[in-house]
């Protein structure tokens, strides 16, 4: 009977692996992603409903829409995730279609840039080992920042299109 326990217990161990791998892998693919700047979260929805919900680190000036290239501001309005971004400094992004029409259409008329390279993505290399600091303060250039593993769950859940509300 010894010599069969630990062949059980791996047996076991996989069983409960497998099944912890099962209920991640049978998450919805999302068909809206939803990001409440002033509660610092990032909402994954299906058919109306929130079934993933991650914290965010947010633009260092993060108080409004973003008017202009460099005002360290996360953009405010409705946006499209543009593509899985593999090369960043970043462990992994989701370029968002900012600026849109408006954005641009205001900047213009200010006589700004209204900047770009917007993006949903994990943590820089600095930050490793210290990932709850960074999650824990706003510090990105404009950009929605979360964990690497959010962004690994993000990046699987979420498509190319899927659209995209930054809301104050």
């Amino acid at each position: 009977m010894k010599k069969y326990r630990s062949f059980f217990i791996v047996v076991l161990l996989a069983g409960f692996y497998a099944l912890a791998e099962g209920q991640v892998n049978s998450l919805p693919m999302a068909d809206r992603v939803i990001i409440r700047k002033s509660e610092r979260k990032l909402f994954l929805e299906r058919d109306g409903q929130i079934f993933q919900e991650y914290p965010v680190s947010l633009g260092m000036d993060p108080v409004g829409h973003k008017q202009r290239r460099g005002d360290k501001r996360t953009p405010e309005g409705s946006y499209v995730i543009s593509y899985h971004r593999t090369e960043s400094m970043f462990y992994k992004a989701l370029l968002i279609s900012y600026p849109n029409r408006d954005d641009v259409r205001e900047a213009r008329r200010k006589g700004y840039d209204p900047g770009g390279l917007i993006m949903i993505h994990g943590l820089p290399e600095a930050a490793k080992g210290e990932e709850e600091d960074f999650i824990q303060r706003d510090w990105t250039n404009g950009c929605i920042a979360v964990t690497n593993d959010a962004i690994d769950q993000i990046w699987n859940l979420v498509k190319d299109g899927t659209p995209v509300d930054i809301l104050p």
